[in-house]
């Protein structure tokens, strides 16, 4: 059975709330990231709890669109690259290091992001999907694989900045501007190679898995709002970025707390297993 056979559409499209067209151009492909990045939360539960999330559509479906959970990076675009091929999209899976709050050479770290290259017929270049970056500066919407241009989406700014490079291929970073200091920020750095299944498979296991990955060691939560606020959680520390750029955090106080604010703020059915604050 192929993986198309193994996802339903229908309930991914009902899961996002998206009622617009089912076209391969660039207003569906806009209007699905942005229904997707506020409907799914980003969550990392399954490795807080000793297990590598599966990126089967089967088991996608089970737990992003019919369960009440969402996922990271790999689940996410995983889903979304699904939907976009279901609704005609070419799509290519990459692979970035990120560099937010890295110290060094963009090489510093290794390529542990996945996000996606969707080609739309009739736009002059691809563009850069993803909805599965855990930060506030994460796309909402995709942009166009241009360097050198800033694009706003949904009330985010960012552009693309080219790097030094020694290899054959581009190498760009992904830069968000800071709302409240106007300042450029790098996220991640990636090159067009592109990546298969097996490749993500692996990542996905290393990630979820290896006892030095943050992801194994307490639980972080993002969700943007449909107002431009953006609710992060890590371990007890609640954080809301408001729409100007400021920002205000609290901990949690006991498990119990914690526990309802992830069912109440970010719509997660908290699996057996899992401590919230550690």
């Amino acid at each position: 059975m192929s993986d198309q056979e193994r996802y339903d559409l229908d309930a991914y499209l009902d899961r996002i709330g998206w009622k617009g067209e089912r076209r391969a151009d660039l207003a569906t492909l806009r209007g699905v990231h942005l229904a997707h990045s506020l409907a799914l939360p980003f969550e990392n539960l399954d490795p807080v709890r000793g297990s590598a999330p599966s990126l089967d559509p089967a088991d996608l479906m089970a737990k992003m669109v019919r369960g009440r959970r969402g996922g990271y990076c790999y689940e996410h675009n995983a889903l979304l690259r699904l939907a976009l091929e279901a609704l005609g999209f070419r799509v290519t899976p990459l692979a970035g290091r990120v560099v937010l709050g890295a110290e060094g050479e963009p090489g510093s770290r290794p390529r542990t992001h996945a996000m996606l290259r969707v080609e739309v017929a009739g736009e002059p270049w691809p563009y850069l999907a993803d909805v599965g970056f855990g930060a506030v500066g994460a796309l909402l919407q995709p942009v166009p694989l241009v360097a050198g241009t800033e694009y706003e989406g949904a009330g985010r700014r960012h552009r693309l900045a080219p790097l030094p490079h020694e290899g054959p291929l581009e190498l760009w970073e992904l830069q968000a501007r800071d709302r409240r200091t106007g300042e450029w920020t790098g996220q991640y750095a990636f090159t067009q190679e592109p990546f298969s299944a097996p490749d993500l498979e692996v990542f996905n296991w290393f990630v979820a898995t290896h006892p030095r990955s943050p992801f194994t060691r307490r639980p972080y939560l993002q969700r943007p709002l449909p107002d431009g606020r953006h609710l992060s959680l890590a371990g007890p520390l609640l954080t809301e970025t408001h729409t100007d750029g400021t920002v205000t955090s609290r901990d949690l106080a006991n498990e119990t707390e914690a526990r309802q604010l992830v069912e109440e703020l970010f719509g997660i059915a908290v699996p057996a297993g899992v401590t919230l604050l550690g």
